[in-house]
């Protein structure tokens, strides 16, 4: 990537010339590393109202860079910050213990609940953060995303053959992903899908809502039953499509959230379920499987042993077992 500054540009505006580094990369990831330190409200403002352009024309939050595009950045301004204090060792051990899978292209944690995919929104240190600040000498890079409260497989890429190669695997639907999830009440089916088309909208306090909507994005979850409870069933979810807060949208669509989410979920439910310990939202990425240049990837992370003790208590509850034994779970 090198900048080509034209005589007729304003001044302090740059042109930077996409190298081979960034190609494929979307635009509002390049932003943040080529702006650094100003806040993510400010670069999608800047997108917003056209300052950053691709070979002149305006851009969105999803355009993608490509290997020779020319990019106007304008002069921006960032006030001085005080020094932030890096992650702490006991911070950056928490989820180098986590670490289930590394070869030369991909590094692959369990992430825990709490812990977001990466800083921004008062979160200092997500885990890609904690994981460089853990790794200095390598380079990391997130190749997907999971919300705060999920747990489960979370992928970076060490190599940008790695990065491109899977987010072109997702983006065609060349990747499987599976969750656990507890949904309150009894769905009629133990095996259904969920086809609804979902929008996404930012709030003005900047919180992401979704909703199910005709003009939204096409969106389809396979559910399947894989253990009952009382008042509650746990699925097994797996994206047909990867939508943000798919599989918390469409439960709740079909009049069955998920267990512990407060955004989407039932409140009653919800305080009769943390009564029993929960005190999370009951949703889990328990595999992801893929092939990329000739080789199967397949990663797996077994269910917290908060929820399988959640579960064990609203066991109690019924007469009997749950249908089918725990830790038992095996992607189709």
């Amino acid at each position: 990537m090198q900048t080509v500054t034209s005589p007729d540009a304003p001044h302090g505006v740059r042109q930077v010339e996409i190298g081979p580094e960034r190609d494929g990369q979307r635009i509002d990831n390049a932003l943040m590393t080529l702006l650094k330190g100003v806040p993510k409200s400010m670069i999608y403002r800047l997108l917003r109202t056209g300052q950053v352009r691709v070979n002149g024309k305006r851009a969105k939050p999803d355009t993608r860079l490509a290997l020779g595009d020319t990019l106007r950045l304008p002069p921006v301004r960032v006030a001085e910050k005080p020094v932030e204090r890096g992650p702490s060792q006991e911070q950056m051990a928490e989820l180098t213990d986590r670490v289930i899978f590394e070869d030369k292209h991909f590094l692959v944690i369990d992430k825990p609940s709490g812990v977001a995919s990466h800083g921004g929104s008062g979160i200092t240190h997500g885990a890609i953060e904690l994981m460089r600040a853990a790794r200095p000498n390598e380079s990391l890079e997130l190749v997907h995303r999971l919300d705060r409260d999920t747990s489960g497989v979370l992928v970076f890429a060490r190599t940008r053959a790695g990065l491109v190669g899977l987010q072109a695997a997702i983006r065609a639907g060349e990747v499987t992903k599976q969750y656990l999830c507890l949904m309150v009440g009894h769905p009629s089916k133990a095996k259904f899908d969920v086809n609804a088309p979902l929008r996404k909208s930012v709030l003005q306090g900047g919180e992401r809502m979704v909703r199910v909507a005709d003009d939204g994005k096409p969106s389809l979850t396979f559910f399947r039953e894989m253990e009952q409870y009382p008042g509650a069933r746990l699925m097994q979810a797996t994206l047909g499509t990867g939508r943000t807060h798919q599989i918390r949208v469409h439960a709740a669509h079909i009049g069955h959230p998920l267990a512990g989410d407060a955004k989407y979920g039932d409140k009653d439910a919800n305080r009769r379920f943390r009564e029993h310990g929960l005190q999370r939202l009951f949703l889990h990425a328990s595999h992801m499987s893929f092939e990329l240049d000739g080789r199967s990837y397949g990663f797996s992370a077994p269910l917290p042993d908060d929820l399988k003790q959640f579960l064990d208590t609203l066991a109690s509850e019924g007469k009997q077992p749950p249908a089918r034994a725990r830790g038992r779970f095996r992607p189709d």
